[in-house]
């Protein structure tokens, strides 16, 4: 079997991937809408089981995946925990997305600056 990524020229493959564990926690729906419910500030699990048709003990693993993806912070409060959005988490996926961005603009500058992009008679 092959790998999905090519090794790089040292054998060792590809460079880590650190969007990789952000993109995961990120698949689930569950944990998507807690992180929306987060946006605009602190709660706790109990105001999140709440909002959410799922138990507590599940709304706390999912925020387990969450803060271990880096995405979400909590603080004690006597017996509670108050969870929030970890905004430099969300820099993994930012760094991400932003490098297709970058690939997509100078791809578009290449070819506005090509001789065939002023080309009236170019099909393309």
């Amino acid at each position: 079997m092959t790998d999905a990524f090519p090794a790089d020229r040292n054998g060792t493959g590809p460079p880590p991937d650190p969007a990789g564990p952000v993109l995961d926690a990120l698949g689930d729906p569950t944990r998507r809408r807690l992180l929306g419910l987060l946006r605009d500030g602190e709660r706790t699990v109990a105001d999140l089981t709440a909002a959410l048709p799922v138990t507590q003990s599940a709304v706390s693993q999912h925020l387990r995946v969450l803060r271990d993806a880096g995405l979400v912070s909590d603080r004690p409060d006597g017996r509670r925990r108050y969870y929030r959005v970890d905004r430099d988490g969300l820099s993994a996926v930012r760094a991400y997305v932003d490098a297709f961005w970058d690939d997509v603009l100078e791809a578009f500058a290449a070819y506005a600056e090509s001789p065939a992009s002023h080309d009236p008679e170019d099909p393309r």
